[in-house]
C-alpha cells in the first residue's frame, strides 16, 4: 500500500469513527461536510480568489472569446446547466451533462470519467477542450496581458511579469473552492440537531442507509465513493435526431481512440472505457455527489432523468438498459419501495441541499485600447 493510500485509509477510518461517536444513531458511513481541502501548492488568499472569480466569468479564457467557465456553470442553474447536454464551442454541442461546481473542491477526480485529478487541471481541460473552451494557452496569455487590471493582479498574486496561464487556472480553482455548502439540513442533523430533518426525511435516511442501500455508493461526507458504475442509464435521446449532437459524439469516439468497429457501431457513451480502453469499463461513470442536487436537474451523465423522483424510481426499478449490458453493476436490483417510501427517500435527498448559492457577477476589466495614432 502506498503512503497516499495508507493516509487516505487512516483519514477515512477517523471520520467514520468520529461520525459514529458524535452522531449517536446516525449512519456511521455518513458525516457532515467540513471545510474544503486546500492543496499546499495552491494556497488560498482573498486576492487570488477575487482574481479567480473574475476569470471564472470572463470569456477571455476561451477560443472565440465567448465561453467563460460560467457559460456552462451558471449560478442560477445550480452552477451547471439545467439541460440534458451542456453547451459546446460555437458550431458544436457538448456530449455530456454539465456537473455543478458546488462542492467540487472535495472530489479527488473531476469529470464524469475522472480524467482530471484537481480543480486546477480541470480548469485547464475545460478551457482547452475541443467542444468547450477551445482556447490555446499562448493566445489566452496574450489576451490577459492586454488587460492592465489583470497584469497588476497577476503580479500582486503570483509575482508574474506576464500573466501565466497556469496561474490563471490556479486562481479559478481557488475561487471554486469557495463555492461550497456545508450547512444543509442533513449536515445540521448529522451534527446532532434532531429537529433539522422532518419525520419524512428521517424515514428517508433510514431507507437510504437500509432497504434502498443508496449508501453503498453514496457515502462519506461528500456522499460519493468516487468509484465507477454502469447503472443502465439509457443513451442520450438527442443522438437519434440532433445532427450536431451526432457529429460531436462521433468526433469524441474518434478523438478518444476507439477502434474502427466501435466508431462505426457504438450508439452510447463508453464512459470510463475512453480512459482505460478496458472493455470491462464500458458505460461506467463516477458516482456523483448527491449534495446540491435540488438545483442541478436533469440528472445522470447525459441528463436522461428529469427529476429527483425520476432518479429514485429508476433505482427502484433496478436501473435501465443500454448497450453495455455486460458491465451493468450487480448492485442494480429492484428495491421494492412503495410509493410512500419513494416520497420519503426523495424528501431525504432534498435535505442534502441548503439555500441556493447565488452571487452577483463581477464587473470585468477592459482590454487595453491602442491610441488612434498607433492604430493608423
Amino acid at each position: 500500500m502506498t503512503v497516499t493510500k495508507l493516509l487516505s485509509a487512516v483519514l477515512a477510518a477517523t471520520w467514520l469513527v468520529g461520525a459514529a461517536q458524535a452522531a449517536g444513531d446516525r449512519p456511521a458511513a455518513l458525516a457532515p461536510l467540513g471545510p474544503p481541502p486546500i492543496p499546499a501548492d495552491n494556497p488560498s488568499t482573498p486576492e487570488k480568489v477575487e482574481l479567480g472569480k473574475l476569470l471564472f466569468f470572463d470569456p477571455i479564457l476561451s477560443g472565440n472569446y465567448a465561453m467563460p467557465c460560467s457559460a456552462c456553470h451558471l449560478p442560477e442553474a445550480g452552477w451547471a446547466i439545467q439541460d440534458r447536454i451542456s453547451f459546446g464551442y460555437p458550431g458544436t454541442t457538448h456530449w455530456r451533462n454539465s456537473q455543478t461546481i458546488v462542492n467540487a473542491a472535495y472530489y479527488s477526480k473531476l469529470f464524469w470519467a475522472g480524467s482530471s485529478k484537481s480543480l486546477e487541471s480541470q480548469a485547464r481541460s475545460a478551457a482547452r477542450g475541443g467542444v468547450a473552451g477551445n482556447g490555446e494557452d499562448d493566445m489566452m496569455e496574450a489576451r490577459l496581458a492586454f488587460v492592465p487590471e489583470y497584469r497588476w493582479r497577476f503580479a500582486a498574486v503570483f509575482g508574474d511579469d506576464w500573466p501565466n496561464i497556469r496561474h490563471a487556472y490556479a486562481a479559478i480553482a481557488a475561487f471554486e473552492r469557495t463555492i461550497v455548502q456545508t450547512d444543509t439540513p442533513f449536515d445540521e442533523y448529522m451534527r446532532g440537531d434532531d429537529a433539522a430533518l422532518t419525520e419524512a426525511q428521517k424515514r428517508g435516511l433510514d431507507l437510504f442507509a437500509g432497504k434502498a442501500d443508496c449508501i453503498a455508493c453514496h457515502n462519506g461526507p461528500l456522499l460519493s465513493d468516487e468509484q465507477y458504475y454502469n447503472l443502465g442509464v439509457p443513451p442520450y435521446a438527442g443522438w437519434e435526431d440532433d445532427e450536431l449532437a451526432q457529429i460531436t459524439f462521433r468526433f469524441e469516439l474518434y478523438a478518444k481512440g476507439s477502434t474502427e468497429k466501435m466508431y462505426r457501431t457504438t450508439k452510447d457513451d463508453p464512459g470510463l472505457y475512453f480512459r482505460t480502453k478496458d472493455a470491462r469499463h464500458k458505460g461506467k461513470f463516477r458516482t456523483p455527489s448527491l449534495r446540491y442536487t435540488k438545483y442541478t436537474y436533469p440528472y445522470m451523465h447525459n441528463g436522461m432523468l428529469e427529476t429527483l423522483r425520476d432518479v429514485v424510481e429508476f433505482y427502484n426499478a433496478g436501473g435501465g438498459e443500454n448497450e453495455f449490458a455486460a458491465t451493468k453493476s450487480p448492485l442494480m436490483q429492484p428495491l421494492g419501495l412503495s410509493g410512500a417510501e419513494v416520497d420519503d427517500l426523495v424528501a431525504f435527498i432534498e435535505s442534502l441541499s441548503g439555500d441556493e448559492i447565488l452571487i452577483d457577477e463581477p464587473e470585468l476589466p477592459e482590454m487595453q485600447r491602442l491610441p488612434a495614432v498607433v492604430r493608423n
